[in-house]
């Protein structure tokens, strides 16, 4: 998952509009200043999730690099990762036969269970804890039309209660015809404790303008409501506002990590419930 820049460039055209003396004619000349970009020192990326499901404890493991980089982020091999149950039971991930991804198929996650993630590699060792909330249940998806920026589409619609207490944190993903719709998809019950909710899920393609899957008829959806912690919250909340220097942030920034020891990243335990659909 390409978030992580070690550094950002700068590059702004200033216009100098020059007056002539000459027949109220004007020249103008650009000057581009370019920012000299210094090697940053790599960090590890770590994602982690540990469901509630069956093969849903995966851990990824990368690094980042320099802005003048290519795009791609192979995975680190040779780690050695463990999870560890309410301080007694310790499970060992596998490395795959993809390099960097290491799972536990045999590990599920359970409501109120502690699991504390340790992540050892060339000599440096990260670690993270989170908690099991309850998870909470779809009761309906359904889709309906939304205009958005003067264009009519099909939206899905979750539906699912909020329980009584706040800090209830949900992330939506979907999925149309088997593919895997970008997009992030979070909520928070502040101002929706104890009611049952509706989320609509607007989407948009990778470059952020129209040109998404539309939705249509007889499409197959299938929508995964996952509970969060409000630690991973937090940082889907902060990467949406800050990583990409957009939402009115200044400047990028790196999300809000739950992740001990200086790597980039976050370590998700989460209930996960699925609904799916044929759009009427």
């Amino acid at each position: 998952m390409s978030l992580y820049n070690a550094t950002t460039i700068i590059r702004k055209p200033w216009i100098y509009l020059l007056a002539m003396v000459s027949i109220a004619s004007f020249t103008s000349c650009e000057k581009v200043i370019d920012l000299n970009l210094n090697t940053a020192e790599k960090k590890y990326v770590i994602e982690a999730n540990l469901t509630n499901k069956a093969g849903g404890c995966v851990v990824l493991l990368s690094q980042t690099k320099d802005f003048d980089e290519d795009n791609t982020f192979p995975g680190i091999s040779g780690a050695t990762i463990t999870i560890t149950t309410n301080g007694t039971t310790v499970t060992p991930l596998t490395e795959t036969s993809t390099p960097g991804q290491y799972t536990a198929p045999a590990l599920i996650g359970a409501t109120g269970n502690n699991y504390e993630l340790k992540v050892t590699v060339a000599g440096q060792t990260f670690t993270a804890n989170s908690t099991m909330a309850q998870p909470v249940l779809i009761d309906t998806i359904f889709a309906k039309d939304e205009t958005l920026f003067g264009e009519t589409r099909k939206i899905v619609t979750v539906v699912h209660p909020d329980p009584v207490g706040l800090g209830n944190n949900y992330r939506y993903i979907q999925y149309f015809n088997g593919n895997k719709i970008s997009g992030n998809l979070i909520r928070n019950d502040d101002y929706s404790d104890g009611r049952i909710t509706e989320s609509s899920l607007f989407y948009f393609s990778d470059d952020g303008d129209e040109d998404a899957p539309e939705l249509k008829s007889g499409d197959h959806v299938r929508v995964e409501m996952l509970s969060i912690t409000p630690d991973i919250y937090k940082y889907w909340f902060s990467l949406d506002r800050s990583a990409t220097g957009g939402s009115g942030q200044a400047t990028p920034a790196n999300p809000v990590t739950n992740i001990k020891g200086g790597a980039l990243g976050y370590f998700s335990v989460h209930g996960i419930d699925t609904k799916t659909m044929i759009v009427p």
